[in-house]
């Protein structure tokens, strides 16, 4: 006979209720435009920020939905500077490699418009490094299980991470130097949390550049049928 599964724990639905329509389109436009200000950043300053920004951003992240509400993400907090001096080597060893031989030439094409090289010294200047780790499995006494979609379940919580940062007044950047096995090694995580993302978290450079890029607008990546 099979194991007796346990019940739904179901509560009343708390959904925050907006009266009108035109609230509802006004919320929707401020936040569009709010979020389309959104930009990578490179040139960072190592002014302090509050902590509890980074707290309740990660907070935010953590309502991501996720298969069976598994929750499969560690947000490592890295402001150490001895940590921040090893992680860049690391990555910037690992990024040599990368541009100097690992990546195609298709890729280097993508990645010249914008800058980019394997010199990471946001990594060292920026106050926080956010080091988001997606848990792949876990043992809570029956033997291992792995977490049911945890790409996915991730994915989403770090573009909620992004949003909440940035809503919190702070730039960011998504870095992924690869392999990033170096990560785990450095911060003693467990081998069933596997690095997915590194965020470098702080206020832009009095004097930052961005590239000029344009988003696509909304008849290239919307459809409807």
């Amino acid at each position: 006979m099979s194991k007796e599964l346990p019940k739904p724990d179901l509560v009343p639905l708390k959904f925050r209720s907006i009266k009108s329509e035109e609230e509802q389109l006004r919320r929707a436009d401020s936040f569009y435009r709010d979020l389309d200000l959104r930009r990578t950043v490179r040139d960072f300053t190592d002014r302090d920020v509050p902590f509890e920004l980074v707290e309740k951003a990660i907070l935010a992240a953590g309502t991501a939905p996720s298969g069976a509400h598994m929750q499969p993400w560690r947000f490592v907090v890295v402001r150490d500077p001895e940590i921040k001096t090893k992680i860049r080597e690391a990555a910037e060893k690992e990024e040599y490699e990368s541009y100097h031989g690992r990546m195609p030439d298709r890729w280097l094409k993508r990645l010249a418009p914008l800058g980019t090289d394997e010199n990471k010294p946001f990594l060292e200047i920026a106050p926080y490094l956010i080091v988001v780790f997606r848990i792949t499995s876990v043992d809570e006494g029956e033997g291992q299980e792995p977490t049911y979609y945890s790409q996915e379940s991730v994915g989403i919580a770090v573009g909620m991470l992004l949003a909440a940062l940035h809503n919190a007044g702070l730039a960011t950047l998504t870095h992924t130097p690869s392999p990033m096995k170096f990560l785990q090694e450095i911060l003693g995580r467990p081998k069933n949390e596997v690095p997915y993302v590194l965020i470098p978290v702080g206020y832009p450079a009095e004097n930052a550049k961005v590239p000029n890029l344009k988003r696509k607008p909304l008849d290239e990546i919307m459809e409807i049928l």
